[in-house]
C-alpha cells in the first residue's frame, strides 16, 4: 500500500481508532479528509496534522453523506470507522438506542459505500476498508444492536469484495477486539487483550498494507471468535 502522495478519507475520525488512524496515515505522508459529526474535534485534530482537512458529516443523514462524498470524490482510499456502542441485553433492550447503533454502524456504511464504491469501480482504482469487529463473528451476550450491525458491515465487505475482485479497487474488512475508548468504558466486565487506539491503529496499518481481504486482531484472542463462528451453538455458549 502506497500512502505518500495519496488522499485518504477517514469517516469517524474525531476520536478513538479513527483519530489514531489519522495520525498514523499522516506520519506516512498521506493527505487526509477527516469526517465525523463534531466539527470542533475535527478542526482541532487537523491543526495537529501536516495535511488534513475537516469535512463534517452525519452518517445517519443521507443529504450530509451525499454532500461529503462529492467533496471527497477524489480520495484514493476510504476507511469507514464510524461506530456507536451501548452494552444491551434482550432484558434491557432499548429500541431507540439499538436502532441508533445500527444506523451509525451499518446503515451509515451503506450510505457512504453507495456513493463511494460505484465511483471507484467506474474510475478503475481505489481502496476501501471497513472496520468490523470480533463481535460480528458470533452472537455475544449484551451486544444487542452492536453485534448484528458489525456482522452486517462484515457481510457488506464480502459483497463489495466479490463484485470488485477483478478490478483495481481493493476491499478489506478489519476486525479489532476491545479498544480502550469512551465506548468500551461503558463495559463492566474484564476485556481480554484490550488495546490502546494507537496499538489498534498499528494493527490496522499492517492489515492495510497486506493483500488479505479480512484481518482480525489481536491474536490469539481473535482465534476464539473465528473458530466459534463454525462451532455448534451450544458449544459457543459455553466457550464465550
Amino acid at each position: 500500500m502506497r500512502v505518500q502522495g495519496q488522499t485518504w478519507w477517514i469517516i469517524g475520525a474525531s476520536e478513538g481508532l479513527g483519530r489514531a488512524l489519522a495520525e498514523a496515515l499522516d506520519q506516512e505522508g498521506a493527505s487526509l479528509i477527516l469526517s465525523a459529526r463534531s466539527k470542533d474535534r475535527l478542526s482541532a485534530l487537523c491543526d495537529r496534522l501536516c495535511d488534513a482537512q475537516a469535512l463534517p458529516m452525519d452518517v445517519t443523514d443521507a443529504r450530509s453523506v451525499l454532500a461529503a462524498s462529492e467533496a471527497a470524490s477524489d480520495a484514493d482510499g476510504v476507511i469507514y470507522c464510524a461506530g456507536l456502542y451501548d452494552p444491551m441485553t434482550v432484558q434491557d433492550w432499548e429500541p431507540e438506542a439499538a436502532e441508533a447503533i445500527c444506523e451509525v454502524n451499518f446503515m451509515g456504511a451503506m450510505r457512504v459505500m453507495g456513493r463511494v464504491a460505484p465511483r471507484m469501480a467506474r474510475r478503475g482504482h481505489g481502496h476501501i476498508a471497513l472496520i468490523g469487529s470480533l463481535a460480528g463473528f458470533t452472537g455475544l451476550p449484551g451486544a444487542i444492536g452492536y453485534g448484528a450491525s458489525k456482522a452486517a458491515v462484515m457481510h457488506l465487505g464480502e459483497n463489495l469484495h466479490r463484485d470488485l475482485r477483478d478490478t483495481n479497487v481493493k476491499v478489506q474488512v478489519i476486525n479489532p477486539g476491545f479498544i480502550k475508548t469512551r465506548l468500551t468504558a461503558k463495559n463492566d466486565f474484564k476485556m481480554p487483550m484490550i488495546q490502546t487506539p494507537e496499538e489498534a491503529a498499528a494493527c490496522c496499518m499492517k492489515a492495510l498494507r497486506s493483500n488479505r481481504f479480512q484481518s482480525s486482531f489481536p491474536a490469539p484472542f481473535s482465534w476464539v471468535f473465528r473458530i466459534a463462528a463454525h462451532l455448534p451453538r451450544k458449544w459457543v455458549t459455553r466457550l464465550i
